[in-house]
């Protein structure tokens, strides 16, 4: 365990100077220097798809399942709206990491005293280890479904993927995005099947899209619809955008940052469209499928994936459904682990062994899952995959908040400061998610 050497340079702004950046092994790495902008872009995309990942997780699933089969394609507008807050923050995060040179962790320390540093990175180790949880659930349950392997040795055997991480991490963060990129397409491919095969009516799908007022008016919906949107903003993903578009080899001068902050926000947006279309494919699916015949109540992967065949009548379709959702969990593993070194370095400048630190992080999620798997079946996952939803969405506002004050300080990011308009609608945003997940919060718990 060692810790990072102090940047003596002054800055203004901050309580605290500079240190090592944190993933040091992989910082600068990637050159981006190419003559032509479609090369350019090219050499900055990647990071956003690390980013993507994370809003299409097994976390997702059970909303997007549950949102579909209940009420059709009504709350497709809402899964456009919280891709529309997820572009806006990721922006943000990707702006702060280039303009100041520190990730969200690193500011948050430099910015407020230690005790709020430490509460803010208990919170946050719990966010992802929440997240690991939905995920080690997510590929038991896909293992579970394809291979008949029972969940709790589902649940063991996703301890592995350590090793997996942990290659990739050696060979060169550019295997590691493609390897991402690859599962995202993987993941695609399988829901152009599904949609293609349960045939959904496409006037209803893009009138889906627009928002209705029959949202706000139904207890029933607006409770789906807050979930959906607690479950797609993921804390975790801040912290990490704002760390792994420092991977890049650009310019440290006003103009080079200028065009950093440009090509980061084009790959962001370029992936999470990617993110969009899966969320809205799972729903379009569930609503073509169930909804349209009267199974208005699933909401468990299981289920769903028992269901989807003898419906749409096509021998494949549910083997379809759980590969792509083994590819997710797997998908979401490899971020996880990076977003669990990025806070632990940026919060607490610890360095820690990365399989030392993934072991951390997957011992605690594997302990609940495995227990509740053995004890309580197929029943108790589901339960217990909504519960990490809930707590991803009480610790989002303690990221969304402080990113949103920092990006808004001009001396902390010079000619990069948010404008009034961008400052106004960021906290707007902030302060709709931080409502919509106290609403949520109360109504699972009473």
């Amino acid at each position: 365990m060692a810790t990072g050497r102090v940047d003596v340079r002054a800055e203004p702004g901050w309580r605290r100077p500079r240190l090592t950046p944190s993933l040091a092994e992989v910082y600068r790495t990637v050159p981006v220097g190419q003559p032509v902008w479609w090369r350019k872009a090219l050499a900055f995309a990647g990071p956003g798809y690390l980013v993507a990942v994370g809003y299409m997780d097994p976390g997702n699933w059970a909303t997007d399942l549950a949102g579909g089969s209940a009420f059709g394609y009504s709350l497709l507008s809402v899964i456009l709206i919280s891709n529309l807050m997820a572009i806006l923050l990721q922006g943000l995060a990707a702006k702060l990491g280039i303009a100041t040179g520190r990730d969200l962790a690193q500011a948050c320390r430099d910015h407020y005293s230690r005790p709020t540093s430490i509460a803010l990175w208990v919170l946050c180790e719990i966010a992802i280890a929440a997240c690991d949880l939905a995920e080690v659930i997510g590929s038991a349950i896909a293992l579970n479904l394809l291979f008949g392997i029972p969940l709790p040795w589902g649940i063991a055997i996703t301890a592995l993927d350590v090793l997996l991480v942990l290659l990739l991490q050696h060979k060169g963060f550019r295997l590691l995005e493609a390897l991402v990129v690859t599962l995202i397409a993987t993941i695609a491919g399988c829901f152009i099947f599904e949609i293609l095969i349960s045939r959904p009516g496409l006037v209803d799908v893009a009138a889906g899209f627009v928002p209705g007022p029959s949202i706000l008016q139904d207890p029933g919906k607006l409770y789906i619809a807050i979930g959906i949107l607690g479950a797609t903003v993921m804390p975790h993903n801040l912290y990490l955008h704002s760390s792994i578009v420092q991977t890049r080899r650009y310019d440290e001068t006003p103009e080079g940052k200028r065009e950093a902050v440009k090509y980061a926000f084009l790959d962001s947006t370029i992936a999470l469209t990617f993110a969009l279309f899966i969320n809205a494919a799972i729903l379009i699916v569930a609503a073509a499928t169930f909804h349209r015949a009267g199974h208005h109540e699933v909401a468990e992967i299981q289920e769903a994936y028992r269901l989807l065949t003898p419906l749409l009548g096509v021998v494949g379709a549910s083997a379809v459904f759980a590969f792509a959702l083994l590819a997710s969990g797997q998908n979401s593993t490899l971020t996880g682990t990076l977003a669990g070194q990025i806070v632990m370095e940026g919060f607490l400048n610890i360095r820690l062994r990365p399989w030392l630190r993934r072991l951390i992080t997957r011992g605690i999620a594997i302990v609940p899952a495995a227990f509740t798997a053995i004890f309580f079946g197929e029943g108790g996952t589901a339960r217990l995959l909504i519960l990490s939803q809930v707590i991803l969405s009480l610790q989002l506002s303690f990221a969304v908040f402080p990113l949103v004050r920092f990006t808004s300080e001009r001396a902390k990011m010079g000619e990069f400061v948010n404008p009034p308009w961008l400052k106004a609608l960021a906290y707007g945003v902030a302060g709709l998610i931080a409502l919509f997940n106290g609403w949520l919060l109360v109504q699972t718990f009473t």
